[in-house]
């Protein structure tokens, strides 16, 4: 307060102790008791005239609390003495002196009434003072609650606020200020400061201040009839508005903040604490505005609505904002625009969910689930025209579809783990999924059934071109298995290379199809091999010794034999040789024993693709199928192995009824038992076994010989029950028989390096009882049989074990005239013609 102010007003109280100093009108005593002269100059007087001039028109003109009784006739009369007053400094000075000293003590009659007023500043009607107008008294008021920052920072608050806030209260009673109206008036200044200087220690104390106005139910009636009483105006082009006195304060401030929380993403990317500070003056402001009568249609409007407002509003910009850019680096990039988008719209959603979220999610739980839901929407627009677009595999797409899928999956992760499962599950259905796994899906159904076309193709050129030859001692299989699994395992390796997300059922169709190329090699290594029973010289007529007669009793009907005659055998069957069996099983080997590892590594890759969280899966998955069993190449295995085991029949029946037939089945045991036994054939079959077991790989070595096990056995049995009219056998026989079978059986044992022990009795078993069959009289066999074919057709044996088939050819072949005689008469066969 400067001197010339203290001397005026201490003149304008000499006379009047006692009386209140509310009532004095200030600027007017001022103009009266200071003069021109105590001024440095003209101009610095005018100017504080000036001053003085606009204070009382404010006060006792434009804004007083109880207008004048005579409508404008005084306001008017005022504005004159006012207008007086100033113009009468550019009169001559002693007509100038007069005016002025004219307008003053008629403005001093005119004024003081006014000043008297009961005004309510105090709500209670005892205080009266002449300048009673809310909108002076509140603008003199926040001017006054300036003086609480530092002049040397006006970001930090004096060190005296305290007590300069106790000073300011002296000044409620003139002013008409409350608490209500204080709290408010300080939110302001304190706020308005903050935008100033963004020192967030000033918004705390703000928000300090926010928090102590009361709320509308909390004041009395007299505070709630003055502040509805405080209105002010506001001109636009629609009209004139009127604002309650919170509204004038408040609504300035929650504009300002919504434009900030509107695009958090952009003001508070580095400043997440200052995010938290003004979510709590928006709140804090919209609890206050929304009791106002003009926010009535609006009190129904949450702190949750206000948040996934700001989370929709900051996310579009946001959004658009990544857009943009996406438009300008993809110009710079050969990536897909949409690809781009993907990556940086995930980017984003992980820094809403890593700064803003956590802040957010304080006020609204399922804030999380809001903002990845919206980011969700916003991205599936774009892409939807290009995924509705897209017919195959394109680079487009495995740019594209990848990066969009990695975003959802980001999204469904997020909502998932930010809720309970049933709320995640409500908000998930809500989703409209990019189904990128069904379009890709069946993108890579077309790609993969091209492929098996391929692979097809190429099992087929492999098959024609292969000639069964070893590739190398070390590698005893032949080459076109190795071209199939190469042609395969690429396409594997292209499959996935194809980073477009895909389901269980490409990979199912992938394993089919490799299955069923496999199935196709096995079935093409054994489709020209002719059938073992080609090998097989035809069935003697069954005779008695001396004549060739077919049986006509027994055989009801002749069947004309397919087969070809001896001398055209060699030339129109297919016989492969020893060496080329033998390549063609270890093939085969090679073929089903990598199977393993191709299906390992296969799964192997699956895993790594990453498949999705199971329980997101199955609330998203709308036509859940069962998963795919490990067991995929069974099909394969079960041809392979049957493709082998007709392999090993084969051989065993080429060893011995093809390249051993002249020695075994057409000479041994002629002209009798004695004279050719099995010994001779040892030799013979130790050989075939050598070139089998060098060449065979270890692993098939013993089905190969069982299977030339069994073809020997066969042999023996075709020999003993089958030999044709030249071979004869006594009981006698028998033993020899017996000992013929052991010496079989141990050379297939070869005292424990050939075949277990356990395996070859088991087969010779089936022989030996036929052996046995041989040992008896010719009465015994004769009564069996006549037994035989009722008890067999009683589903018995017959008390030797014998069939009525066994025995039938036990007796053809036995050197008796009592079995003649009865062969003859029962069954009519003839005699032999030897």
């Amino acid at each position: 307060m400067d001197i010339r102010t203290r001397q005026g007003l201490l003149s304008a109280l000499i006379g009047k102790v006692g009386k209140r100093m509310d009532t004095l009108l200030i600027p007017l005593e001022l103009l009266s008791c200071i003069s021109r002269s105590e001024f440095p100059d003209k101009k610095a007087y005018i100017r504080w005239q000036k001053r003085q001039l606009n204070m009382l028109e404010e006060g006792l003109i434009n804004h007083p609390a109880v207008g004048f009784s005579e409508s404008g006739r005084k306001a008017s009369e005022l504005r004159n003495l006012l207008t007086k007053i100033e113009e009468s400094e550019s009169l001559p000075a002693s007509t100038g002196e007069i005016q002025r000293t004219e307008c003053l003590r008629y403005l001093r009659e005119v004024a003081i009434p006014l000043a008297e007023r009961p005004a309510r500043g105090d709500l209670t009607g005892e205080v009266c003072h002449w300048a009673d107008g809310y909108h002076l008294n509140v603008r003199l008021y926040e001017k006054l609650l300036l003086s609480v920052f530092d002049v040397l920072d006006e970001g930090k608050l004096t060190e005296e606020v305290e007590e300069i806030l106790e000073l300011l209260k002296s000044t409620w009673r003139i002013l008409g200020v409350t608490e209500t109206i204080h709290y408010t008036c300080y939110a302001w200044v304190l706020f308005r400061q903050f935008v100033i200087t963004s020192e967030q220690g000033l918004l705390q104390h703000a928000i300090e201040q926010l928090k102590k106005i009361p709320l509308k139910e909390q004041r009395g009636p007299q505070e709630r009839l003055h502040l509805k009483s405080l209105l002010s105006r506001v001109e636009r082009e629609e009209g004139v508005r009127e604002f309650t006195f919170l509204q004038s304060f408040l609504s300035p401030i929650k504009r300002w903040v919504d434009k900030q929380l509107g695009d958090y993403h952009q003001h508070f990317t580095e400043h997440s604490a200052l995010l938290e500070d003004i979510l709590a003056v928006s709140m804090l402001s919209w609890r206050l505005l929304r009791e106002e009568p003009e926010m009535k249609g609006l009190q129904h409007v949450t702190d949750r609505d206000q948040i996934e407002t700001y989370i929709s509003q900051s996310i579009k910009i946001a959004f658009t904002r990544t857009l943009q850019e996406v438009e300008a680096q993809a110009d710079l990039t050969n990536e897909h625009p949409l690809a781009l988008l993907a990556e940086q719209t995930k980017k984003l959603l992980k820094k809403d969910a890593t700064i803003f979220m956590p802040i957010l999610s304080q006020r609204h739980p399922l804030a999380t689930v809001v903002s990845a839901s919206l980011l969700h929407k916003l991205y599936g627009n774009k892409l939807k025209p290009f995924a509705d677009g897209v017919e195959h595999l394109t680079e487009d797409v495995v740019s594209v579809f990848p990066a969009a899928d990695s975003l959802e999956q980001h999204v469904l992760e997020l909502i998932f783990s930010s809720c309970e499962a049933a709320t995640a599950e409500v908000y998930l259905r809500k989703l409209i999924l990019y189904k990128i796994e069904t379009i890709s899906g069946t993108l890579v159904l077309r790609w993969v059934n091209a492929q098996l076309g391929r692979i097809k193709d190429w099992v087929e050129r492999a098959i024609q071109q292969e000639h069964w030859e070893q590739i190398s001692p070390q590698q005893r299989h032949g080459s076109s298995i190795v071209e199939v699994y190469r042609i395969v395992e690429e396409t594997v390796d292209q499959f996935f290379d194809l980073k477009v997300p895909m389901r269980l059922g490409e990979l199912n169709s992938l394993f089919r199809g490799v299955d069923n190329a496999f199935q196709d090699y096995a079935k093409k290594v054994v489709e020209k091999l002719a059938s073992k029973e080609d090998l097989i010289p035809p069935v003697p007529v069954l005779t008695r010794y001396k004549k060739e007669v077919g049986i006509k009793a027994f055989v009801k009907k002749e069947l004309m034999d397919p087969r070809l005659p001896d001398m055209r055998r060699s030339t129109e069957i297919n016989v492969p040789t020893t060496p080329t069996l033998c390549v063609q099983l270890n093939t085969l080997y090679y073929a089903i024993s990598h199977l393993n590892k191709l299906e390992d590594s296969i799964w192997e890759r699956w895993s790594i693709k990453g498949p999705q969280d199971k329980s997101i899966k199955r609330f998203i998955d709308e036509n859940p199928k069962s998963s795919i069993q490990k067991e995929t190449f069974d099909g394969s295995r079960k041809d392979i192995n049957a493709a082998i085991d007709r392999i090993c029949e084969f051989a065993g029946t080429k060893i011995i009824f093809w390249d051993l037939r002249e020695a075994f089945i057409d000479n041994l045991y002629k002209p009798n038992v004695s004279q050719s036994r099995m010994e001779v054939l040892i030799e013979p079959l130790d050989m075939a076994l050598n070139q089998l077991c060098g060449i065979i790989v270890d692993p098939l070595r013993d089905r190969v010989v069982t299977g030339l096990l069994q073809a020997s056995l066969d042999g023996f049995l075709r020999v003993i029950l089958d030999g044709g009219p030249s071979r004869l056998f006594f009981s006698s026989d028998a033993k020899l028989l017996e000992e013929d079978l052991e010496v079989l059986k141990e050379f297939f044992i070869s005292g424990g390096d050939g075949l277990p022990r356990g395996v070859v009795e088991n087969q010779v078993a089936r022989v030996r009882q036929v052996v046995k069959l041989h040992s008896y009289e010719t009465r015994e066999l004769i009564e069996d049989l006549k037994s035989a074919s009722e008890l067999e057709m009683q589903g018995r044996k017959s008390r030797l074990g014998g069939d009525t088939k066994t025995l039938l050819r036990i007796l053809c072949h036995r050197s008796d005239s009592e079995a003649s005689q009865f062969l003859k008469k029962q069954f009519k066969i003839p005699k032999s013609a030897s």
